[in-house]
């Protein structure tokens, strides 16, 4: 990670990784939690996939891939894999959301927001300039 400091660029030194990390944290506990009220059967998330209409089989997919998406988050070799399969799950809840639900929209964007700070920064050397 490089920051811009007075004017020349910088290597993120050991605050920008902390930095990272928690981010990475909050949005991974944030992402668990959610994929264990769906997993679970809370009767909220029961009543949001009923909305939903594609069956109670996709929330345990959904809450499957959230969990999983979480967890390669926290690894630093599969953090951008992990980023990626977030997106994925902020994405389907922003369309669940403007469609079908007419809920918060606050929470998947600032989570979406997150996860792709979170995704830019761990991004392979490959995808970098």
């Amino acid at each position: 990670m490089t920051l811009e400091i007075g004017g020349r660029r910088r290597r993120g030194g050991q605050l920008g990784r902390t930095g990272l990390w928690v981010v990475k944290v909050l949005v991974a506990l944030a992402f668990l939690a959610a994929a264990g009220l769906k997993l679970s059967g809370s009767p909220k998330m029961v009543a949001e996939f009923g909305e939903i209409g594609l069956g109670q089989a996709f929330r345990y997919v959904t809450g499957g891939v959230e969990g999983a998406g979480a967890l390669l988050l926290l690894w630093p070799r599969t953090a951008f894999v992990g980023a990626v399969i977030l997106v994925g799950i902020c994405t389907g809840a922003l369309v669940a959301q403007l469609t079908v639900l007419h809920g918060d929209l606050v929470h998947v964007v600032l989570l979406g927001g997150l996860v792709i700070l979170a995704g830019w920064l761990e991004r392979p050397t490959a995808l970098r300039r």
